[in-house]
């Protein structure tokens, strides 16, 4: 007998609208082999077939759903299938941009939950974080070296959420040689990647249109890159004719790159300042010192990582907003997101309106921005909807 999981009665509706997650409180009984990662079919209370999953008993969401179609097996083929559908998805964009990163798998999205893949040139980057993910860690390389046998294979499972799911946090090649830094370019612009030491897979891919859209307001003006990491935005506005770009990271190896980015594009160098300082404190101190920008780009990292972290979220949101719109010149622009799932847009547009007001400013929002297309949001699976972001004018 196949391992199977039944549902409580009345919890088979999401399924039934194709949704991939499985809570364990919607699970009435689970009979079989069920160890980490394990296959199981799943039945609704009155019998009725509805999915074939990823067992994770440690986890809240109990089983991820591979596949809605009752004859397809989860073997190498069904990841074969999955991988060269979504290439197959990308190719207009790749050609349509002339893209040498992108990504190619969006997890729930595009199929596969928990698992994340990113090309970086000749190199690719996997993150497994489901239990599933990491059961067919082997049919998920060998799918990958079918589709694209000249890459070399890295994995960067080396994130904590892991641990959620019972999995060791792991980095490692699974195929080729791996180099210390890869170069792709976007929109004319090259960027380095360090995908060994880099954020998430090596590089934030999901920006790209959004690095484009700021770099067309950032002609002769002084701009200020908080949270820049290897400072792209900085790189795009210097192409688009910057008066000068100030970049701030806690991070010297990002800031480093950062350096190299401009140097690798032929950009002017002396229009740049790298400052390793925390973005909060130096707002704080632009503001004491009475000193200005004309564009700000406010891009952090994740502040919201469960729903009991929201408020506090929200006044670490309200409060940058608020310092940057402070140390705003008349008419300036400002580039602010939020990367955070857990955020919601109206939400996240609220804060910035509430930071308007205590910073005393007349503040118009002209585009409100999302994540790049490579990182589509399934119609069944709306929680793949997570970078927002808004383009507004300080008056």
């Amino acid at each position: 007998m196949s391992s199977r999981v039944t549902l409580h009665p009345g919890r088979e509706k999401s399924l039934l609208r194709r949704h991939p997650w499985i809570f364990a409180s919607a699970i009435e009984s689970a009979k079989g082999r069920l160890n980490l990662g394990d296959t199981v079919d799943v039945y609704s209370h009155d019998d009725l077939w509805l999915g074939r999953g990823a067992y994770s008993p440690h986890s809240q969401i109990q089983v991820r759903i591979w596949t809605f179609e009752q004859n397809e097996s989860v073997d190498n083929g069904f990841f074969q299938r999955r991988i060269a559908k979504a290439q197959l998805s990308r190719e207009e964009l790749i050609r349509r941009h002339g893209l040498t990163g992108y990504r190619l798998i969006a997890a729930e999205s595009d199929g596969l939950p928990g698992v994340t893949i990113d090309i970086y040139n000749q190199v690719i980057v996997c993150q497994l974080l489901s239990a599933g993910a990491d059961k067919h860690r082997d049919k998920i390389v060998w799918a990958l070296k079918s589709q694209f046998p000249q890459h070399a294979i890295y994995e960067r499972s080396d994130v904590a959420v892991r641990k959620k799911e019972g999995l060791e946090e792991v980095a490692q090649v699974l195929s080729g040689d791996i180099p210390d830094e890869v170069i792709i370019e976007e929109n004319g612009v090259k960027i380095i990647v360090n995908v060994k030491l880099g954020h998430k897979t090596g590089f934030y891919l999901d920006q790209r249109d959004n690095r484009a859209i700021a770099a067309q307001y950032a002609n002769d003006r002084d701009v200020l890159n908080c949270f820049c990491y290897t400072g792209t935005f900085g790189s795009y506005a210097l192409a688009a004719g910057a008066r000068s770009v100030t970049s701030l990271d806690v991070s010297d190896l990002a800031l480093e790159t950062a350096r190299r980015n401009v140097e690798i594009n032929d950009l002017d160098i002396s229009k740049c300042e790298f400052k390793n300082q925390d973005v909060f404190q130096a707002l704080r101190d632009y503001k004491a010192e009475g000193r200005h920008f004309s564009q700000i780009i406010l891009d952090p990292p994740k502040f919201v990582d469960s729903k009991a972290s929201l408020n506090r979220a929200c006044r670490g949101y309200k409060d940058i907003n608020m310092l940057a719109m402070q140390i705003m010149q008349p008419g300036g622009i400002l580039a602010t997101f939020s990367c955070s799932g857990l955020m919601p847009f109206d939400l996240f547009q609220k804060v910035v309106a509430d930071a308007a007001l205590d910073a005393g400013r007349e503040v118009q929002i002209i585009q409100r921005l999302s994540q790049a297309p490579d990182h589509p949001v399934s119609t069944n699976y709306p929680e793949g909807f997570y970078l927002k972001g808004l383009i507004c004018k300080v008056l």
